[in-house]
């Protein structure tokens, strides 16, 4: 029996491909897991967690020349007055006075809302001044960014436009250019090379901002930095990002409303109590100094259901209109549609109205908004809201001229609430004439007005019910 001998060829030797490991990225807290979960443990947010490619972060930092060395307090030198002034008065007065040298400002807000329009114009008067800007665009191109400059008036040979997304791009030419203003917009379009995620990331936002930080405080050159904003409102990436920078801004409005508020969530350097009120037009935002006046003015006079409330926003009092509707429901369960205020408030007060006050308005249907797209937060506009429902359930309307505010208690006592002068000369200034407010602010008044007194017939009152007196 003969043996044929098979002549093999030998093969070539095969590559065998490194097997590539991924881990799963919450996209809002950052924390990581081997394997998918449909709620993250740290955060507790459902399907947040993002497949991404697992990598041994390799930091490649750029540093700029600076003084890093330790240094006692008593040597520092820092003035409150070395502040850039963009010389917009309301965006001025919510940074806490102007821009400060070295500080990271995050401004966040819905698309089309008016982010990239607002520090396009700021940084467009600091230029004007003679201070050197860079506006980095990862959105747009250079072109693009033109024709946006050319509506809105912008011409500085100051201000530069560079449309990257790549960081060590951007610090060179930080770099070679020494601008004393930085704009990025936005942060999610930016991504380092040192790691391989891709842009937007948690891992890539995290890093870009700590290096834009970082040199940013060396140099003391304040940069702006634009995010974009997830479906409940929050800014997009990790938490960390708003604890890395000194100042959160936050640009809200309605879509159907041309009026846009700017809101400090976070500044150290001056306080989250301000905002400023801007007004979108065709050659772009322009700033509202009266805000009240601007809000009262398409008013309608002698309806119910329509009363004027005082709110303070940081040291600014603003008075704006809260109106109401209250008709009986058709279906066994009453309705209720708010806008503008807390609507866990709203029910609350309702059922304070009904208990105290002796109106059977829980079986009802209630409507109540705050006109101008503004949001009231302040425990003060709790006697508003109350006048403001009582009024339209009894078709009698509040006079045009009086103002309501106070806080109210669950047993329908009205509490005194904080600066109620500055309210009282506001409305003075709008022409109000008579003014119900809390009974224990009334004996606490003294300095209104200009020789120390007010024009208004003011009105104390202790509860619910004598308001309605008073009112009804």
């Amino acid at each position: 029996m003969s043996i044929i001998k098979l002549n093999k060829t030998p093969s070539k030797p095969s590559i065998i491909m490194a097997k590539t490991k991924s881990v799963y990225t919450c996209q809002s807290c950052g924390f990581k897991s081997p394997k998918w979960l449909g709620k993250c443990p740290d955060c507790n947010q459902w399907n947040s967690l993002v497949e991404e490619i697992a990598f041994e972060e390799r930091r490649g930092l750029q540093v700029f020349e600076g003084d890093y060395s330790p240094q006692p307090i008593t040597t520092l030198e820092a003035r409150e007055d070395d502040r850039l002034k963009t010389g917009i008065q309301e965006l001025d007065r919510v940074l806490g006075g102007g821009i400060v040298l070295g500080s990271a400002t995050l401004i966040g807000g819905d698309p089309g809302i008016g982010k990239s329009t607002l520090l396009l114009q700021a940084v467009a008067r600091l230029a004007n001044n003679g201070i050197k800007v860079l506006y980095v665009s990862g959105e747009e191109s250079p072109k693009q960014t033109k024709i946006r400059g050319e509506r809105l008036g912008v011409t500085s040979e100051n201000l530069f436009i560079y449309a990257e997304n790549t960081m060590e791009r951007i610090l060179d030419s930080v770099k070679r250019l020494k601008p004393n203003v930085l704009v990025i917009d936005s942060i999610q379009t930016m991504y380092t090379q040192t790691l391989e995620s891709s842009p937007g990331s948690v891992s890539q936002v995290r890093e870009t901002s700590s290096q834009l930080i970082f040199n940013a405080k060396a140099i003391d050159m304040p940069i702006f930095l634009v995010g974009h904003v997830t479906k409940d409102g929050s800014i997009a990436g990790p938490r960390v990002l708003e604890h890395m920078v000194d100042t959160v801004l936050y640009f809200e409005g309605e879509r159907g409303h041309h009026f846009r508020i700017l809101r400090a969530v976070k500044n150290r350097y001056g306080s989250i109590m301000e905002i400023g009120v801007f007004e979108m037009r065709d050659k772009g935002l322009a700033e509202v100094i009266n805000p009240s006046e601007l809000f009262l003015a398409e008013r309608p006079q002698n309806a119910s259901g329509s009363v004027v409330v005082s709110s303070l926003e940081g040291t600014r009092p603003i008075l704006v209109e809260i109106q109401s509707l209250v008709c009986p429901t058709i279906f066994g369960i009453p309705k209720r549609t708010v806008v503008g205020i807390d609507y866990n408030r709203v029910a609350l007060l309702t059922a304070v109205l009904e208990k105290k006050g002796g109106l059977n308005i829980q079986n009802h249907d209630i409507f109540l908004k705050v006109t101008g797209g503004i949001r009231l937060e302040e425990p003060a506009i709790d006697l508003g809201i109350i006048a403001s429902l009582a009024s339209n359930f009894l078709d009698k309307p509040v006079p045009p001229k009086t103002i309501v505010f106070g806080e109210v208690g669950l047993t329908g006592e009205v509490r005194g609430i904080s600066q109620a002068e500055p309210r009282i000369n506001e409305a003075e200034k709008l022409g109000f004439d008579r003014c119900i407010l809390p009974k224990d602010n009334l004996s606490k008044i003294k300095n209104v007005g200009a020789n120390g007194s007010s024009p208004l017939q003011l009105v104390g009152v202790t509860s619910v019910k004598e308001m309605m007196d008073v009112l009804f």
